[in-house]
């Protein structure tokens, strides 16, 4: 996840020419799936480039899948959002991973996972291959990061050019979830994986969105140690993917988006993302006080995101 300020007015997002203009410029600059070849980057960064990767297989895909993919934003539940705080300011926030690298990387590695006597797959840190899984995975992060800040970055020029604004740099917030850390936790060292999770240490900046529909949240970390100093990454589901698409037509997804700028050309492919998918996410918050403050909270103002 990551977020930056603009130093201008929501407001800036009012007329439906100008979402419409921002749109199609998002469309250009940040690809859902696969660059175009007038869009890819010419090489991946240099810190990318400089760890290889445990396999020769990953290391091939590096070079193709993860160049073309580099600083494109997936889909299901990854998109980029402009929303207002209270004092309507504008704000970006993206949810983009690894990409098809990250898949790769699991993939790879799971088919040489060692299994326990109750059916459990595990890897061995100190082991080779849980070495190597461990080099892979922080190479994924790292990459994942650089994505983000790609698209943050061509966002930005976007805006800079259709509308004369600037990010703030400096209100920069940019963290992982969904990863594995050393960590200590009541006096042991331990490997704490968090899934569909975030680390919230003692006034650590998170990021927790609701849906395409509703509020998100720029939070604090409260260090609360029964949970590993661990939140909730987003608002989670309410019903599955083909729940959704079961039982939440077009129509109504227009009408709980009446309020936010989107595509309406993709909306019988985002039913799943519709907001009466998702969790009430002012419930999520009150049930997780304990382990986060909020610092911010914004509405969302225009959605792009794609299947």
């Amino acid at each position: 996840m990551a977020a930056v300020r603009f130093d201008a007015n929501a407001d800036l997002l009012d007329s439906a020419q100008t979402a419409e203009r921002v749109l199609a410029g998002l469309h250009e600059r940040v690809p859902m799936n696969r660059h175009a070849a007038a869009t890819m980057p010419r090489a991946l960064p240099a810190s990318l480039v400089a760890t290889a990767l445990s396999d020769a297989r990953l290391e091939k895909l590096k070079g193709r899948d993860g160049r073309v993919q580099f600083g494109t934003l997936g889909s299901g539940n990854h998109f980029v959002e402009f929303q207002a705080d209270q004092e309507n300011q504008l704000w970006l926030m993206v949810h983009s991973g690894s990409r098809a690298m990250g898949q790769a990387i699991t993939a790879h590695h799971v088919d040489r996972e060692s299994t326990l006597s109750n059916g459990l797959k595990y890897l061995d840190a100190d082991g080779k291959a849980g070495a190597a899984y461990l080099n892979d995975i922080g190479w994924a992060l790292r990459y994942a990061e650089q994505s983000r800040l790609a698209m943050v970055t061509a966002i930005s020029l976007l805006l800079r050019r259709l509308l004369g604004v600037d990010a703030d740099w400096s209100s920069l917030i940019h963290g992982h979830h969904n990863h594995v850390r050393r960590e200590a936790h009541f006096g042991t060292p331990l490997w704490v994986h968090r899934k569909g999770a975030q680390s919230a240490r003692r006034d650590e900046p998170g990021i927790i969105p609701g849906s395409m529909g509703t509020a998100s949240y720029h939070v604090a970390g409260r260090a609360c140690k029964e949970s590993l100093c661990s939140s909730s990454h987003g608002a989670g589901r309410e019903l599955s993917r083909t729940q959704a698409r079961r039982t939440i037509s077009t129509r109504r997804l227009r009408q709980q988006m009446k309020s936010v700028w989107f595509d309406h050309h993709r909306a019988a492919g985002l039913r799943d993302e519709a907001p009466a998918a998702y969790k009430d996410i002012h419930k999520v918050m009150r049930a997780q006080k304990e382990l986060v403050r909020i610092t911010r909270e914004l509405r969302p103002l225009l959605s792009y995101k794609g299947r």
